[in-house]
């Protein structure tokens, strides 16, 4: 394996009541001054809104409020958000919400302490100096925004979506109570499944060599992310269910099973051009690329492949070669997104070839993508055109 540093600091409250319970003392012993941050507003009508507020105000701390934080966040609201932390002396950014909004706060946060436009961050033009402190109180999972440092910003003046992140952006502390994602639309439900089950596979396909934990540590993930992903989208108020899937949205995206090794990351750096143009779902536009992608790389070691359809989806591999185990690892992905509902190709989203040159252009403008095979502009092309 590689040689590596861990580092997470985030403190995680997993469960019913520790909103109730700790949220308050988090909150104060960092300052008494915050910007709640949140999205369309769902988190009033499950009753979330009033339950935060109500703990925050009797703790004596003064709120300000940026609610409508988009799916694909903007850096325009990052900059109402970074203007309103400094106009109002901010001591804590509180992101309720999905991943998202815990993005957004990241941006935020960053942007404070930043002594120019945030944006030359996520472009490669200038390095975080600091971050106010942040702390989360999820509703969706799917990105594991939760206990990691990085996140994602659309810029749509230009069409841009990057993702960026520094050491100071990991959230102080991060609630989690599967209740609060009881009330997620199931669409938003499947595309966080799709993500999470795409941080593992960023994770499983890489070319580091001897990391046999690492690689057992992935499966297990991805394992329970397909043995419980119907239960949890067919009855959100399954607890257990929602839970677990909870816990491995987290585990698939806070450094816990990738130590010592450097992960693709191709398909995300595809996706966020697809998405940065036509304003898709994130998770959705993952299950469409995955698949491709998948066909495409699979000669680069089929053996990695043939690992998943054993350990994964329970495929009997006797008598079967790696290259026939790929072929039927790639089938059961397949199988998988569609039987939860996922995208299968662009034309579900009414996406055509007429943007296919631009997308693949700008996904390798930092330069060639992926670590398990690089690909360039016509290495992507192509994996978008077979996406159509």
């Amino acid at each position: 394996m590689d040689a590596f540093r861990f580092h997470n600091p985030t403190t995680l409250y997993y469960g019913k009541g520790q909103i109730e319970k700790y949220l308050a003392d988090e909150v104060t012993r960092i300052g008494k001054c915050v910007l709640l941050l949140y999205g369309g507003g769902s988190i009033k009508r499950n009753g979330l809104y009033d339950k935060v507020v109500g703990i925050l105000k009797e703790a004596g701390v003064t709120i300000f409020e940026l609610a409508g934080v988009e799916p694909n966040p903007r850096l325009t609201t990052v900059h109402k958000g970074i203007d309103i932390c400094r106009a109002e002396n901010v001591d804590l950014i509180l992101a309720v919400g999905g991943g998202s909004v815990l993005d957004c706060a990241k941006a935020i946060a960053m942007g404070v302490k930043y002594d120019g436009d945030v944006w030359d961050i996520y472009v490669r033009k200038g390095k975080a100096t600091g971050a106010l402190p942040l702390g989360t109180i999820l509703t969706l999972a799917a990105t594991g925004s939760e206990m990691n440092s990085g996140g994602v910003i659309t810029n749509w003046e230009t069409k841009e979506k990057v993702g960026g992140g520094s050491e100071y952006t990991f959230p102080v502390f991060s609630f989690c109570d599967p209740e609060n994602t009881y009330t997620v639309p199931k669409d938003q439900t499947i595309y966080g499944t799709c993500d999470m089950l795409a941080h593992c596979f960023e994770h499983y396909f890489h070319p580091t060599r001897h990391t046999p934990l690492q690689q057992h540590l992935i499966e297990a993930v991805m394992k329970t992310i397909v043995d419980n992903a119907k239960l949890a989208i067919d009855h959100p108020d399954d607890y257990d269910a929602r839970e677990t899937m909870m816990y491995c949205s987290t585990m698939a995206l806070n450094g816990m099973i990738n130590m010592g090794l450097r992960g693709d990351w191709a398909c995300h750096a595809i996706e966020h051009e697809i998405s940065a143009i036509y304003d898709i779902p994130h998770g959705g536009g993952l299950a469409i690329i995955f698949p491709h992608w998948m066909e495409y790389t699979k000669s680069v070691n089929p053996s990695r492949f043939a690992s998943l359809a054993k350990y994964v989806f329970g495929v009997d591999g006797t008598g079967k070669s790696d290259d026939q185990l790929a072929d039927i690892a790639i089938a059961k992905v397949r199988e998988f997104y569609q039987s939860i509902g996922a995208p299968q190709r662009l034309a579900d989203y009414d996406i055509g070839s007429d943007q296919l040159d631009r997308m693949a252009s700008q996904a390798v403008r930092f330069g060639e993508i992926g670590n398990f095979k690089k690909l360039g502009k016509d290495d992507v092309y192509k994996i978008l055109e077979a996406a159509l």
